[in-house]
C-alpha cells in the first residue's frame, strides 16, 4: 500500500496540502489558490482513489488508513498517520471522519464530450449552494444521469463540501461548464436533445409521463434554490415541465426536485438495468 509516514509534527512539510482548510479551501478556484480536490472519510476517499483524479497524499488516524489498505494497494503516494488532535491542529477543525485525501484536478471534459453518447443530462443554472450541488450529483449517480452541465452562476462541484455531500459521486459523474449561457443549450439541440426546464409556473406541462412523449435524449434544466430558473433560461428551453404538488405548496428543494425528475426521466436507462 501507500507508504505510511508517522508524525506528530504539525509543521511537517508533507502536511501542507491539508493545512488550514477552513480558510485555504474556501475558494479553491480563487487566483493563487491551490485548487485541490479534498475528500473526507473512508467512503469518499475510497471513491477518490478509484477515480481519474491524481491523488497526492492522505492524512488520517491509523485506524482509518488501515481500513483503506486494499484501495491503497499500488498507490505510490504518502499516507501521513497522526493523532486526531494533531490532525485537527493541522486542518483547522476537528474531523470526525478521521481521514483526508487530496488530489489534483485533471483537465476537465468539454460540453461536447459529455453530450456525445448521453441520453439524460442535468443542466444547472445558478445553483450556488454547495450542499444542494453535492446532493444533485449524488442523485444523478444513483438515478442514471449521464452527466451534469453547469450554466451561469453555479458553484464549484469540487469544493470540499460538495464532494462530501455527494458522497464522492461528484468524482464519478462527469461535468462541464458552458462557455455561453443560455446560448450553449444549442449544443444539446444540435445533437438531438430536448431541453426541459423545471418550473412550477402554471403554463408548464406535467413531468409525469413526459418521458413517454419524448423518447429521445433529454436535458433537464434546473435553477437555483428560491428564485428558480431565469426567464431567459426558460425561454431558451424547448418545453417547461412541472412536478405536480398539492395546493398550497409551490416548490421543492432543488436537489429533491432533481431526484424526482431524474427518476421520472432516467428510470428506463441502461444504467439502471
Amino acid at each position: 500500500m501507500a507508504e505510511l509516514i508517522f508524525t506528530e509534527d504539525r509543521d511537517h512539510p508533507g502536511l501542507d496540502d491539508f493545512r488550514d482548510l477552513s480558510t485555504a479551501d474556501r475558494r479553491p478556484d480563487r487566483p493563487g489558490g491551490r485548487g485541490l480536490v479534498i475528500a473526507e472519510g473512508t467512503v469518499v476517499v475510497s471513491r477518490l482513489l478509484a477515480s481519474r483524479y491524481p491523488v497526492r497524499a492522505l492524512l488520517g488516524v491509523e485506524r482509518r488508513l488501515r481500513e483503506l489498505e486494499d484501495e491503497l494497494a499500488g498507490f505510490a503516494v504518502p499516507a501521513y498517520v497522526t493523532s486526531a488532535e494533531t490532525m485537527a491542529d493541522v486542518v483547522g477543525f476537528h474531523l470526525n471522519r478521521g481521514v483526508l485525501a487530496v488530489a489534483d484536478r485533471p483537465t476537465p471534459p468539454t460540453v461536447v464530450e459529455i453530450v456525445e453518447g448521453a441520453q439524460v443530462l442535468a443542466v444547472l443554472e445558478g445553483v450556488g449552494d454547495h450542499e444542494n450541488l453535492g446532493a444533485i450529483f449524488r442523485n444523478a449517480a444513483a438515478l442514471g444521469v449521464d452527466g451534469v452541465l453547469l450554466g451561469r452562476g453555479c458553484s464549484d462541484p469540487l469544493y470540499r463540501r460538495s464532494v462530501r455531500v455527494s458522497m464522492g459521486h461528484v468524482l464519478r459523474v462527469p461535468f462541464a461548464t458552458f462557455d455561453s449561457w443560455p446560448g450553449g443549450l444549442d449544443v444539446l439541440r444540435a445533437r438531438g436533445f430536448s431541453v426541459a426546464a423545471l418550473t412550477p409556473r402554471a403554463d408548464s406541462v406535467p413531468l409525469r409521463g413526459f418521458r413517454d412523449r419524448v423518447p429521445g435524449p433529454i436535458a433537464l434544466l434546473l435553477g437555483a434554490e428560491g428564485p428558480g430558473l431565469t426567464e431567459e433560461a426558460i425561454a431558451a428551453a424547448d418545453v417547461a415541465v412541472r412536478i405536480e404538488m398539492v395546493p398550497g405548496v409551490d416548490s421543492l428543494n432543488v436537489a429533491t426536485a432533481a431526484a424526482i425528475a431524474f427518476h421520472e426521466v432516467a428510470a428506463g436507462s441502461s444504467a439502471l438495468e
